[in-house]
């Protein structure tokens, strides 16, 4: 049986942060399960998050992207890891900026005639884990806020380009304040949930 392909995204300015630490972890647990592991980060690339003129203006004809590494990439993925904090409730600008240039027409999806419901192309993608670090407590989240990005990914971003991938999502909360013990379990929690995905997805 052929390794899983996962993809794990960071997107974290500083290298040394809680985010790069999990995103090891993820990398890791992964690696030490047999899967082939690619690595994005997306800082420390220098990635633009910018779209271009020339992508959007083919945006609705023959697109021209320009960032061939990460579109490749995601064609390639079978798994796909998000690691990243939350800032003002939404992705970080850079994050946000690979979903407008990488999750693409003619890779990620196509164009409906008359621009109706698109039209998925990511089959191969089976899985999407995000993992987030964010200051706010659970209650603020999911009560106050009704879990903003967690509705973004599952129905605005994946289920119109990969319907049959599952996402997860793991939230460490109050992550600015967290006790040693608690990220303990957080991280314990990760290596469960990686090892579930193994179990399912062989």
């Amino acid at each position: 049986m052929s390794a899983l392909r996962c993809l794990v995204v960071l997107a974290h300015p500083v290298p040394h942060s809680l985010a790069a630490r999990l995103a090891a972890l993820v990398a890791a647990q992964a690696g030490a399960a047999g899967w082939d592991v690619r690595h994005c980060d997306l800082y420390a690339r220098g990635f633009d998050p910018n779209l271009s003129k020339p992508e959007r203006e083919s945006y609705y004809s023959d697109f021209h992207g320009e960032a061939a590494r990460e579109l490749e990439e995601l064609a390639w993925a079978e798994v796909i890891v998000l690691v990243f904090p939350t800032w003002w409730f939404g992705f970080p600008a850079i994050l946000k900026g690979w979903f407008d240039r990488v999750w693409a027409p003619g890779l990620a999806y196509d164009h409906a005639p008359a621009y109706g419901p698109m039209i998925p192309r990511l089959h191969g993608l089976r899985a999407v884990l995000a993992v987030t670090t964010m200051g706010a407590p659970w209650w603020v989240e999911t009560l106050v806020m009704r879990r903003p990005l967690q509705r973004i990914l599952r129905l605005g971003i994946v289920r119109p380009c990969a319907p049959r991938a599952r996402v997860i999502w793991r939230a460490l909360h109050r992550a600015e304040a967290v006790e040693p013990d608690r990220l303990k379990r957080f991280e314990a929690g990760l290596r469960a949930t990686l090892a579930e995905l193994d179990r399912r997805l062989r």
